[in-house]
């Protein structure tokens, strides 16, 4: 095997693939440092995206790192390389996330085929159709998920009707909390702030849901007046529900990783996808969430899947603001 080190080129290409992961408010907390002299590259927590009201213990700022650290690996292993991590690798900095390192050849050969998937991924908050995901591509994604160490289930009629009660309470404890509306208001640009590199913009809020029972989350709730127009969403959505064996924070790496799995994979099906962590963020609902047939599992996402209309890509910052080169 050779064991040549990939350039500083390379390697920064890899890294704008990774950040097009999603994460929580398109916040982007991350931050990769590439120390070409021993060929690794670190990736850190950028504690300036945290979000202490809705995300006090970083669960939701390791899941989106997951997903950028994930998305590098399919990166490298689309260009022949294997990505070798080790998850928080410095037990005195918790800042740093992971270290990874590159081998030639790939030893991952089915994470090629997710690569085109990278930028066609959109967090889509539009009415899907309706129609329900194939039983086949509900299998396909569920293995995505074991393939990383994670669960993926579906909930069936009467556990989907409390997933959605429980979204919905949350929905009622955030408007109530002025706390939490100033948070996210922090991330959702105002008027003549839409060339900003992060955040969720008007145009991705999507319409007002009129009628319908898919949970989406209203960006707009928290940003003023609203003058979108309305439009009937799902009855019976197509929910999932990720889940992981634990609860900390190598646990949420590892959920990050299992969510894009699936995400990319839900996009080479031609499904659209809209993430939502509303329950997730209240711990008095949040254990509520979990599969009842599962032994032990810890909830850490709400998948929507569904069949919806192209979306235009929310913005990203550029890499040269969260990549150094040592």
């Amino acid at each position: 095997m050779t064991r040549t080190m990939p350039d500083t080129a390379t390697v920064t290409s890899w890294v704008g693939d990774a950040v097009l992961a999603p994460s929580m408010h398109n916040a982007q907390p991350w931050r990769f440092r590439w120390q070409p002299d021993t060929g690794t590259l670190l990736l850190d927590m950028d504690a300036s995206r945290a979000m202490p009201r809705t995300d006090p213990a970083r669960r939701g700022l390791h899941i989106g790192c997951g997903a950028a650290l994930f998305t590098l690996r399919v990166a490298a292993a689309h260009a022949g390389w294997t990505a070798r991590v080790r998850l928080l690798p410095d037990p005195a900095d918790a800042r740093v996330l992971a270290a990874l390192t590159f081998v030639r050849p790939a030893r991952e050969p089915d994470l090629d085929p997710l690569y085109p998937a990278i930028r066609r991924r959109r967090t889509n908050r539009e009415p899907f159709t309706g129609e329900p995901v194939a039983p086949e591509l509900r299998d396909g994604l569920c293995a995505a998920a074991r393939a990383e160490g994670a669960r993926l289930s579906f909930p069936g009629a009467w556990h989907l009707t409390t997933v959605l009660e429980l979204i919905a309470s949350a929905e009622a404890a955030e408007a109530l909390s002025p706390a939490v509306r100033e948070e996210i208001t922090r991330w959702t640009p105002t008027a003549g702030a839409e060339d900003r590199a992060d955040g969720v913009p008007a145009y991705a809020f999507g319409p007002r849901r009129y009628d319908g029972r898919a949970p989406v989350r209203d960006f707009a709730a928290a940003s003023g007046p609203d003058e979108r127009p309305a439009a009937v969403f799902e009855r019976l959505p197509s929910l999932a529900v990720l889940e992981t064996h634990g609860d900390a924070p190598a646990d949420w790496l590892l959920a990050g990783q299992a969510m894009q799995r699936v995400l990319l994979e839900a996009t080479l099906d031609g499904l659209a996808t809209t993430l939502n962590s509303q329950a997730l963020e209240w711990p008095e609902l949040r254990w509520t969430l979990r599969d009842p047939l599962s032994s032990g599992g810890h909830p850490q996402m709400v998948v929507r899947l569904g069949y919806g209309p192209d979306v235009p890509p929310t913005p990203r910052r550029p890499v040269s603001e969260v990549l150094e080169v040592a």
